[in-house]
């Protein structure tokens, strides 16, 4: 296969990323490799690097919660308040889901994509077949502004600066949480920052909580009688994960097609390109650990873990233990779409993610000929490692 002798080029590409973004998780990742399936580790709590296992802690909800200290839940309560900590263990978390979901099919993710991105996309598209250099990251980061802006009933037509400016500060928000791996217990200066940097990002919000109509997720939320300062967490949170997950996805995937040389067969055959995105995900893994508060008593992997304990899931090593990136690899049971989560929070936006990640490559190949690379940049602390900027050009 063409992208076997790359391969190291791309290995090393992704461990300059992760290493750029967080030294802590990249070491942790490393360390990671000679750990068994389930292994306690000092001041961290259980590390799990088993997809199976991983998948088990993800689906007891009883056993493993978000809300308590060890899980993302728990800092969006100290930001949000109450309210929005009983939301992510309680009922009208899976009312909202199953209100919201057809906002999230695979064919209403399409049209959202393209309703949100089309017509940039050609722009792109026109760019690449006159010789001229595009910078995916910076793309794919505007492109994602516009598409949450959408779902959310913003507005999704203002000048792309906003839309880098609204990944901006979701990147600066979500950057607060470095650090949080030993515990995700904000100090008080912290928790400041944050809640400015939410405040301005969440400007938009009351007007579109108002006005916005029944196909956006505020309008299902006033539909549903939540209230105002609930819609500006779960606002918050949709733009970091609809943004920050997003570009690392559609960015990495990208960057491992040219480094391992698969894009020559996804040209060559591009019924590939479901493989490709999935292959890129799984490879890229853009949430590589998952936080889980022990809320009762649990045996897992012939482990007691006890209540007031953490679990790490390192999904990147979960699902990269199948092997390097292969578009051509079959569906992998064991990890089933693991980067998404799971359970019942597994990500809602999953199909969207997909959407813009084969969107781009699309893009991308629209000249009939592969892509190089001209320069990039990796991320410097990032919660979710990705690329600062990576240029590139149609080949000859």
């Amino acid at each position: 296969m063409m992208n076997r002798p790359l391969a190291p080029d791309a290995a090393r590409h992704e461990s300059r990323l992760l290493w750029s973004a967080n030294p802590g998780l990249f070491a942790l990742l490393e360390a990671a490799r000679h750990l068994g399936p389930i292994a306690r580790v000092p001041r961290l709590g259980w590390v799990v690097t088993d997809p199976l296992l991983a998948r088990r802690v993800l689906n007891d909800h009883a056993a493993f919660t978000m809300g308590g200290e060890g899980g993302v839940g728990h800092m969006w309560t100290q930001l949000f308040g109450p309210e929005m900590g009983a939301f992510f263990g309680g009922s009208r978390h899976a009312e909202i889901r199953a209100r919201a979901r057809d906002l999230f099919t695979e064919d209403a993710a399409a049209d959202l994509v393209e309703r949100s991105q089309g017509g940039h996309h050609a722009a792109l598209a026109a760019l690449l077949a006159s010789g001229a250099e595009v910078d995916v990251a910076d793309a794919a980061r505007v492109l994602a502004g516009r598409m949450v802006a959408d779902l959310l009933g913003l507005p999704a037509d203002s000048p792309d600066q906003q839309y880098r400016d609204l990944f901006a500060a979701g990147e600066s928000l979500a950057a607060l949480a470095l650090g949080t791996t030993a515990s995700t217990d904000l100090p008080e200066d912290r928790l400041a920052a944050a809640r400015e940097i939410a405040d301005g990002l969440t400007a938009g919000v009351p007007d579109a909580y108002r006005d916005a109509g029944p196909g956006t997720l505020l309008g299902r939320c006033r539909a549903m009688g939540l209230g105002l300062p609930l819609a500006r967490g779960l606002a918050t949170l949709l733009v970091i994960a609809g943004t920050e997950t997003g570009v690392a996805g559609t960015t990495r995937t990208v960057a491992l097609l040219h480094d391992t040389g698969a894009q020559h067969a996804l040209l060559r055959d591009p019924s590939l390109l479901p493989n490709a995105v999935r292959e890129g995900l799984r490879v890229a893994t853009p949430a590589p650990v998952i936080g889980r508060h022990v809320e009762r008593d649990a045996e897992l992997g012939g482990r007691t873990l006890r209540a007031g304990d953490r679990v790490l899931l390192l999904t990147y090593r979960a699902t990269n233990g199948a092997g390097p990136f292969d578009i051509t690899r079959p569906h992998i049971p064991e990890t089933r779409q693991l980067w998404f989560g799971g359970g019942r929070h597994l990500c809602l936006g999953a199909s969207v993610a997909r959407v813009q990640i084969a969107r781009m490559l699309e893009t991308l190949h629209s000249t009939g000929r592969p892509y190089r690379i001209v320069s990039r940049r990796a991320a410097h602390r990032a919660l979710v490692p990705t690329y600062a900027s990576l240029v590139v050009r149609a080949g000859s």
